[in-house]
């Protein structure tokens, strides 16, 4: 099926889903069909800050229907920021939206993990991932370290690019985690850390958001189509 993607949070986040739903589907014996249309980082991060869920909610809604006349028929968006007025967009979407915070909570069950560490924006981190893991624990960084995870991760994700020191930032702040609130793993809570994390050993466990959400995405994009008759 045709999947649509709001994207262009954070050029890694976009490049980091195209490649998963591209080889997702090479191994699947599929034909990808895939429109994406470009939401702004700096609105987005403002409305966030600034709790605006209808203002985003209207953009959302506006892109969405760009990408049902091209043919899509679900969306899902490529930041985890981005998600902050999800239930808000999934009651107006045009489209069936493909929703990344459940499905972490869902695949947080089934691993088995019952309390876990928060890496991302600071509304990310405070809201302990929206509230949206159901009866998973969540910890976020201590006040030491909240605002320099977010202002590294801020400026990670507009740049494109990790230096070492915001990946050890992001390191210390995951060991400290583990070490003061025992947590089964550190949520990559922020779709551009992957480009801190990617081919690294941080010296904990790590769950990856992005990947599992884009890996939802490409099974619903390898669903057959129902015949017509």
């Amino acid at each position: 099926m045709h999947v649509g993607l709001i994207v262009g949070i954070g050029p890694a986040a976009t490049d980091y889903y195209y490649r998963t739903l591209i080889q997702a589907m090479v191994d699947g014996g599929r034909d990808l069909e895939l429109t994406m249309v470009h939401a702004d980082t700096s609105t987005l991060l403002e409305n966030q800050a600034a709790g605006d869920v209808n203002k985003q909610v209207r953009i959302y809604e506006e892109l969405t229907r760009r990408l049902q006349l091209a043919g899509a028929e679900a969306v899902a968006v490529t930041s985890i920021a981005g998600h902050f007025c999800v239930g808000e967009f999934k009651l107006i979407s045009p489209l069936p939206v493909i929703d990344l915070c459940d499905v972490v909570r869902d695949e947080l069950h089934e691993r088995g993990l019952r309390r876990v560490g928060l890496l991302g924006t600071k509304t990310v981190m405070e809201s302990g991932f929206y509230g949206a893991l159901g009866d998973v624990v969540v910890i976020a960084p201590g006040p030491e370290w909240i605002d320099e995870v977010h202002t590294n991760y801020v400026s990670m994700a507009k740049s494109g690019v990790c230096s070492q020191q915001q990946r050890q930032v992001f390191f210390n702040a995951g060991q400290r985690m583990v070490a003061d609130e025992n947590v089964d793993a550190v949520l990559l809570a922020g779709t551009d850390l992957v480009l801190a994390f990617s081919g690294e050993s941080p010296g904990f466990r790590v769950f990856d958001c992005a990947q599992v959400h884009a890996l939802k995405i490409a099974e619903f994009a390898q669903t057959v189509r129902p015949c017509r008759s």
